[in-house]
């Protein structure tokens, strides 16, 4: 499965990535496997971490954890918006 994944404010900023292409293994099936997928390449990616205030978008919607991943799809990360 190849899908993109685009990293947005702070987190790029952080993971010095603004995207990727990467192929997964047939053991990601969710957007939570993903994240730990990531987080486990230590480092700065622990910021993707179980436990960090991290959102999340499935081509531009808005996903949980539990929401599956299909080939091609775009997957974006990026840190909770605040304003004021």
């Amino acid at each position: 499965m190849s899908i993109k994944v685009l990293y947005f404010a702070s987190l790029r900023e952080t993971l010095g990535y603004s995207h990727e292409t990467l192929t997964l293994p047939a053991s990601i099936a969710t957007l939570g496997d993903l994240r730990s997928h990531l987080a486990q390449r230590g480092g700065v990616w622990e910021a993707l971490g179980e436990g960090r205030n991290v959102r999340a978008a499935i081509n531009q919607e808005m996903a949980s954890p539990d929401k599956a991943v299909a080939d091609r799809d775009e997957i974006a990360f990026f840190p909770p918006v605040t304003g004021g």
